[in-house]
């Protein structure tokens, strides 16, 4: 089932026609009985929800995200940079109650499908703004803890993220210890544009995850200096706590997170 946000009486042909041929310029859902898919086109997902069991993270990208509870086992200021269907703001609303959540989202068509996809209303520890992303952190006065940047537009990261501006305005948001985490949801060249600005910005208090081969990555950048190299046999103790408690593999995150340590030391020895 395709469902579109028209009003009653607009001609379902053409709207097809639009949705198939790539003119359609609004995000849409597909349901397909067991699913419910966010859409900006017919090209990618962007966000998955399983209708039995809605605050599960269907998208292995959001699972690794979460990753940064390696590191802040229990943050209390939560940013999100993009709402899309709310999979991220459900888990950390869900099962981190004592986290103060905003998210942040730019196209109010977007959020005007919260309910679709069972958003949790507003209430005294979660809000939802509309607004651009970047302007928002560039004005933030109150740091915060954990900033999840997950804002992708039809054609990749949204630009208004692709500056060294917007990376410096994260870093200065961040509390003491807090964590930037960001999916990098474009082409190689672009993801290398994306890491060098961070190491701009970040030195080299950054780590990375990759979604797929080919794919997505994950950053996790950190305020200070909380790269695990002196300390794995916590990190590993940490990340089996962390799957019973939320039942993600953080073990193996923690593998990947060492394999990609050692081949960025190795190449570095070469540089």
């Amino acid at each position: 089932m395709l469902r579109l946000l028209e009003p009653a009486g607009s001609c379902p042909q053409t709207l097809r026609e639009r949705v198939f041929d790539g003119t359609y310029d609004k995000p849409f859902i597909v349901d397909n009985g067991t699913r419910r898919y966010l859409h900006f086109n017919l090209d990618a997902v962007q966000s998955a929800m399983r209708l039995d069991d809605p605050e599960r993270l269907s998208l292995r990208y959001t699972r690794k995200m979460m990753a940064f509870l390696l590191f802040n086992h229990d943050p209390g200021r939560i940013l999100l940079l993009g709402l899309g269907g709310g999979s991220l703001a459900k888990f950390c609303y869900r099962r981190l109650p004592h986290a103060a959540l905003t998210a942040i989202e730019v196209n109010p068509n977007v959020i005007a499908l919260r309910d679709e996809f069972r958003i949790p209303p507003d209430d005294d520890r979660f809000r939802v703004i509309c607004a651009d992303g970047a302007t928002h952190v560039a004005r933030l006065k109150r740091s915060k803890d954990v900033i999840l940047a997950d804002a992708c537009d039809r054609s990749g990261l949204a630009p208004e993220f692709d500056t060294l501006e917007f990376y410096q305005g994260a870093y200065r948001c961040l509390s003491p210890g807090g964590v930037f985490v960001t999916n990098l949801c474009s082409d190689l060249s672009a993801c290398f544009a994306h890491l060098t600005k961070i190491s701009a910005v970040f030195g080299d208090e950054f780590m990375t995850l990759q979604v797929r081969p080919a794919g997505n990555v994950i950053v996790f950048a950190f305020k200070e200096r909380r790269r695990p190299e002196a300390n794995w046999e916590e990190l590993e103790t940490n990340a089996l706590d962390l799957k019973r408690r939320f039942g993600l593999d953080f073990p193996k995150y923690v593998r990947w997170f060492g394999l990609n340590w050692k081949l960025r030391r190795w190449a570095d020895a070469f540089v």
